[in-house]
């Protein structure tokens, strides 16, 4: 099984921002609406976010003066600057087995800068969306989880997260049918994946006891998570160029003293839109920086 947990950052105010409409229908999810965003209220409306550079996403109000978002480029990230909710979605280009340099190009001032714009292999677009828990089978076993997402390309495997002012956590993982073979695998206590607010230098770390069933065979084991914000600059991603932190994250597998695996990935957040570009190395790749990438994503719409 695999656990790539750079995917559960994706916020998809970028998806937001980018539509316009009117609000007042009644909804459930974003995708519901004109706007593509469905008010707390269950009504629809149009979203206040800050556009990256180079977008044409209109930033606008819904009418009642809620504003969803509104980046202030402070160098710090909030809860309230990431707002993950169910029902958000959003285009990305994702690349499996790629060849890209996460090192970037270092500027004067100390920053790096990133551009993924161009085509890499095997490059798909892909809607990813955070879906409701309620009438999931696995619901009643995650009394807290707020919303659940894929895991990694290729797999159909989720996530099960909640959010809260303090941070982003992995709650378990699920396939999407019960039964015989199914996977459902809970952390204790759940793996932290991001810890509100950071900035650059902030680090955080978590070790969670994983168990249940993976394709219905019983498993335990321990995931360590290792998390630091090492880098400050600008990602360029097809939908437009965003000011980032970068998240390194190293998550170590173990059972007893053995090492089962070993997994680096970088993620870059922006303010507002959350991750933007995410790389994931290949399996037991320490490198300070990848070059072999198992996944590269980015945000194309």
């Amino acid at each position: 099984m695999s656990s790539r947990p750079g995917r559960v950052f994706v916020l998809l105010c970028s998806m937001i921002a980018a539509c316009g409409g009117s609000g007042g229908a009644p909804c459930t999810r974003d995708d519901q609406c004109a706007s593509h965003f469905c008010k707390a209220d269950g009504t629809c409306g149009m979203a206040t976010v800050d556009a990256p550079a180079g977008s044409d996403a209109p930033a606008t109000g819904d009418g009642s003066n809620a504003v969803l978002c509104m980046a202030n480029h402070d160098g710090t990230i909030s809860a309230a600057e990431v707002p993950l909710m169910a029902g958000q979605m959003a285009t990305f280009r994702i690349a499996t087995n790629a060849t890209w340099s996460t090192a970037g190009h270092a500027n004067t001032d100390g920053s790096r800068s990133w551009d993924l714009t161009g085509q890499l292999a095997n490059d798909a677009d892909a809607t990813l969306a955070l879906t409701s828990p309620q009438g999931t089978w696995w619901a009643a076993d995650f009394a807290s989880a707020q919303y659940a997402t894929t895991l990694a390309a290729g797999s159909d495997l989720q996530g099960v997260f909640a959010a809260d002012a303090n941070g982003v956590t992995l709650l378990g993982v699920v396939s999407p049918t019960g039964g015989t073979y199914k996977t459902e695998l809970t952390y204790d206590p759940p793996a932290k994946i991001l810890a509100f607010p950071f900035m650059n230098g902030s680090t955080w770390m978590s070790s969670s006891t994983v168990s249940g069933y993976a394709q219905g065979v019983i498993v335990a084991y321990t995931e360590d998570y290792s998390s630091r914000v090492d880098q400050v600059g600008t990602m360029t991603t097809p939908y437009g160029a965003f000011p980032v932190l970068r998240v390194a994250t190293d998550l170590t597998r173990t059972s007893g003293v053995a090492t089962l695996l070993q997994k680096r990935t970088f993620a870059w957040v922006a303010e507002c839109f959350g991750t933007i570009a995410k790389v994931a190395g290949q399996d037991n790749d320490t490198s300070s920086e990848l070059s072999s990438d198992a996944e590269v994503e980015r945000l194309a719409q």
